[in-house]
């Protein structure tokens, strides 16, 4: 996909400078033509000879030496691109960039170039974790531009966790995939819900369940993939949002039923897949609960519908269940599908430890209300989502399965 392709490579000033001649070797071993820009950072780290010889072009590092008197490097440069890849791209880069600046020869080139950019961030893993760099990355996202995530690992720093430099030839993986995938949910707005919520008991104590969100989180990251404006209304876990997902976390049922409900009427697609409590304490202690002699009796209450409301409103929107079942599975998904007024439901077999709760595998049984009904065999939570969304597209289309 590579082949004969042009390809503008920004290399910013962090340790990871290193993999970027790993990258601009494969690049061109993939056939691609390749053109380095190197921050003065950078330089401190790789010499521009390096990428000179791997990309057998000229290495341009000074906005003001212009190598070719009839022509602007910077605008030449930004036009001749069909996409541009910052690998690695520095905190302080991406702060630039989301503010507009233009003070070396790599921001003024990314301002002038109306090419597809990829950014592949490095960087320590608090850094990352900073609100000031996380809405740069917003920021970014609004403007269009395209994210290859860090992965987790040990840091040049010292540290272990997120903020290390994808390597390179994951980095080619997703540029390939995105420049060759269609995205069919382009415009379209989809909310997901996922995880679990939590009801309290007394200052200390609460109930839950299982969930980890991995589903609902892998649903959200393939919708957007696949070109969609993403919601994604969280209850609490542990897990990392892809950068451009709104992500509305929330704690109980009923903060999950008001962050869906008023945002319902605005979405294409809603796919709830969090487990939300079907009780609630009907009294919630002011104080802690103390130990007593004997059972301890609290009186449960039910707690609102979500997935039954939207199914008794929904206009225009495609609604898809999931269904956490331990028996019986098609028969109460089924019911499930039908009682709700869903356009589709998943069904999960939870009592299986290789694919329930906490699990990064599934495998799930799917029927639509137009009648269809397929399993997805055992893959990784992210691929069962492609298929799922696969699936979901073509019902909305009237196709046939």
């Amino acid at each position: 996909m590579l082949n004969g392709k042009k390809v503008l490579l920004g290399v910013s000033g962090g340790i990871a400078a290193y993999k970027a001649c790993a990258l601009t070797s494969k690049l061109v071993q993939s056939g691609a033509d390749v053109r380095v820009i190197m921050t003065e950072g950078a330089t401190e780290f790789v010499q521009p000879l390096t990428f000179q010889a791997l990309s057998r072009n000229p290495v341009y590092t000074d906005a003001f030496d212009e190598k070719n008197p009839e022509k602007i490097a910077h605008i030449d440069l930004a036009d001749w691109a069909d996409f541009v890849i910052l690998a690695p791209a520095t905190a302080h880069l991406l702060g630039r960039l989301a503010n507009g600046l233009a003070d070396d020869m790599l921001t003024t080139t990314l301002l002038a170039t109306t090419a597809p950019v990829y950014i592949a961030p490095a960087m320590n893993v608090h850094m990352y974790a900073h609100p000031a760099v996380k809405n740069n990355l917003l920021t970014l996202e609004k403007y269009g531009y395209r994210f290859i995530e860090p992965g987790d690992g040990y840091l040049a720093c010292g540290y272990v966790g997120k903020g290390r430099l994808e390597e390179p030839e994951k980095i080619i993986e997703v540029i390939e995939r995105n420049e060759t995938r269609a995205q069919p949910l382009k415009g379209k707005n989809v909310l997901i819900t996922g995880g679990p919520t939590q009801e309290t008991i007394d200052p200390v104590r609460f109930f839950t369940n299982h969930s980890s969100g991995k589903m609902g989180y892998a649903l959200a990251e393939v919708a957007k993939e696949l070109g969609a404006n993403v919601t994604l209304v969280s209850g609490p876990v542990q897990l990392d949002t892809t950068s451009g997902i709104e992500l509305i976390e929330v704690t109980t049922s009923e903060e999950m039923f008001e962050a869906v409900t008023t945002r319902f009427q605005n979405q294409d697609i809603v796919i709830k897949s969090a487990a939300v409590a079907d009780y609630r304490p009907k009294h919630v202690s002011k104080q802690k609960l103390k130990k007593q002699d004997g059972p301890l009796v609290l009186e449960l209450e039910r707690t609102k519908d979500i997935l039954k409301y939207l199914g008794e409103h929904k206009e225009q929107q495609y609604l898809v269940g999931f269904a956490a079942e331990t028996e019986n599975l098609k028969e109460y998904g089924k019911q499930k599908l039908n009682k709700k007024n869903l356009d589709a439901i998943v069904i999960n077999d939870v009592g299986n430890k290789n694919i329930g709760f906490k699990s990064d595998q599934n495998e799930v049984h799917v029927m639509t209300k137009n009648g269809l009904e397929k399993d997805i065999p055992l893959d990784s939570k992210v691929e069962v989502a492609r298929n799922l969304f696969e699936i979901f597209i073509k019902d909305m289309a009237g196709e046939t399965h």
